[in-house]
């Protein structure tokens, strides 16, 4: 298993400045891995009672049987984690709240190839750090996957993002939360998040609830932002897909794009 090396952020201490109301659903934050779940994350931890956050773990499929009690209905707690869609995780999760978060698979590509190349991810493809292999030849890997180590894009959205789509699972777009921190300011990115927040249990909506946005999404709380990261400074990662790696994606998966609300 690889290790992410990430530095502790200080948004449990800040949660103790705020009042809170008390969860009463279970709430869980999933996400395809590389989608904003830190930033997500981060947000809601500002609006949940510190006691009420589960805090054993990132909750993925492995622990989901040791884990199933932070969806207790008898005790409801804010978790977060990278569950893929199973039998089991629908059963577990049936009196939770849950928000699965999605990113332009464009996008995915990159913010991936990224993590992977920084000295925050330890795990078995460090051997091509460094620039030890072209940037369209990394950019095909965060695609295709590397055999035996590295899963493919498809695989990952499929059972990460795709297969909860259509459930009682809230799809959302990692774009559609940065476009309304943006604009927080404005009537729409104030109906964006008090949707948001009600729809996560979050009643009544505290009136500060754009300080706590605004606190929570701080790129400084974030280990996995990408100027937080380090050691990626001798990989070219561009800021946008190049069109040959666009149609590799499409390639690679036909139709997943449209699947998740992108044109």
């Amino acid at each position: 298993m690889p290790k992410i090396m990430l530095k502790a952020d200080k948004l449990n201490e800040i949660n103790t400045q705020y009042t809170h109301t008390r969860l009463e659903k279970p709430l869980f934050l999933n996400s395809v891995p590389k989608c904003g779940s830190h930033l997500m994350r981060n947000i809601m931890r500002l609006f949940v009672p510190y006691d009420q956050h589960y805090k054993n773990t990132f909750i993925q499929f492995p622990t989901l049987k040791q884990d199933k009690i932070a969806w207790d209905i008898r005790n409801p707690t804010l978790s977060w984690g990278h569950l893929l869609f199973s039998d089991e995780s629908c059963l577990f999760l049936k009196d939770a709240t849950q928000i699965v978060l999605v990113r332009d698979p464009y996008d995915w590509v990159l913010a991936r190839a990224r993590f992977f190349m920084s000295d925050e991810f330890q795990g078995s493809i460090d051997h091509i750090k460094g620039g030890r292999v072209s940037t369209g030849e990394l950019l095909n890997m965060m695609i295709f996957g590397i055999h035996m180590k590295v899963p493919m894009l498809k695989e990952i959205f499929m059972h990460n993002g795709a297969s909860w789509v259509g459930t009682q699972a809230q799809i959302l777009k990692y774009e559609d939360l940065i476009k309304n921190l943006k604009e927080i300011n404005t009537q729409e990115g104030e109906i964006f998040f008090k949707n948001l927040l009600s729809k996560s249990g979050i009643n009544p909506i505290p009136a500060d609830w754009k300080e706590r946005v605004l606190e929570g999404s701080d790129r400084k709380h974030s280990g996995t932002a990408r100027e937080n990261l380090s050691g990626t400074t001798t990989v070219d990662i561009p800021k946008i897909l190049p069109d040959a790696h666009k149609r590799l994606v499409d390639f690679a998966a036909p139709g997943l794009r449209k699947l998740l609300g992108y044109n």
